[in-house]
């Protein structure tokens, strides 16, 4: 009986440290950032252009504006831009005031503008799309942007190139520790720094140019962060 007793006592007490000591031993790791770029070539772009017209009416401005944005399409047509290459992004009426000393404005004519934005396919085109344009009758170009078609696979090149870098940083620091690095334990990938548009040009700075307006995209860097966390092995 004395035995059996003893044995009651025991058991709970095996039994708490069975279900409250459940602390896993920490993981060394080496946490390391690293960033991977790409530089491309761009090979498309997209050009906004504008018609914008002034008359006494707003009924003539918007005719005379329609007239002249037919003829700037058309001419962006006959260079074998596709119809669904281009799209209207914006059309506005507005009066235009006089303002006088003492005197109430008074509205003296309206303005009207039409927008459209060319997606063009063929980098070799986009001189000749500005030409064409401003020769049939469009007298505004407010942003032209360079851009890649191969833009996410360079994307994913970066992150492959990001990832090699960590793996490398990793091994070093694993080395000067005494250890070695062990398997991947956690990757994220942050925010990706895609090449910026190119800065708006204005009309009258291409009207001015001799001959064929010069286009040169250059190159763009894609950009790629990534974090990364890795098992430290020490040294036995």
């Amino acid at each position: 009986m004395r035995t059996l007793l003893l044995g009651l006592f025991v058991m709970p007490t095996i039994l708490s440290a069975q279900i409250y000591d459940t602390r896993a031993p920490l993981i060394p790791q080496l946490v390391i950032s690293a960033q991977g770029e790409v530089r491309i070539a761009p090979d498309r772009a997209t050009i906004h252009l504008a018609v914008q017209t002034r008359a006494t009416t707003a009924a003539a401005a918007a005719t005379e504006n329609a007239q002249r944005q037919q003829r700037v399409i058309a001419a962006i047509r006959a260079l074998g831009i596709a119809q669904d290459q281009i799209s209207t992004v914006g059309y506005s009426v507005s009066p235009e005031h006089r303002y006088e000393p003492n005197r109430e404005p008074r509205v003296v004519g309206y303005v009207v503008t039409n927008t459209v934005v060319v997606d063009v396919r063929r980098i070799e085109q986009v001189g000749p799309v500005i030409d064409a344009s401003l020769g049939a009758g469009a007298n505004q170009i407010s942003g032209l942007r360079f851009y890649s078609s191969t833009a996410e696979e360079a994307r994913r090149e970066a992150m492959t190139r990001a990832i090699t870098s960590a793996r490398r940083d990793a091994e070093v620091m694993a080395r000067a520790a005494g250890g070695a690095v062990g398997e991947l334990l956690e990757a994220s990938v942050g925010a990706s720094r895609m090449p910026p548009p190119v800065p708006m040009m204005r009309a009258e700075s291409l009207q001015a140019a001799a001959g064929d307006t010069p286009i040169s995209p250059g190159e763009q860097t894609v950009t790629v962060m990534v974090q990364t966390r890795w098992r430290f092995e020490p040294a036995r």
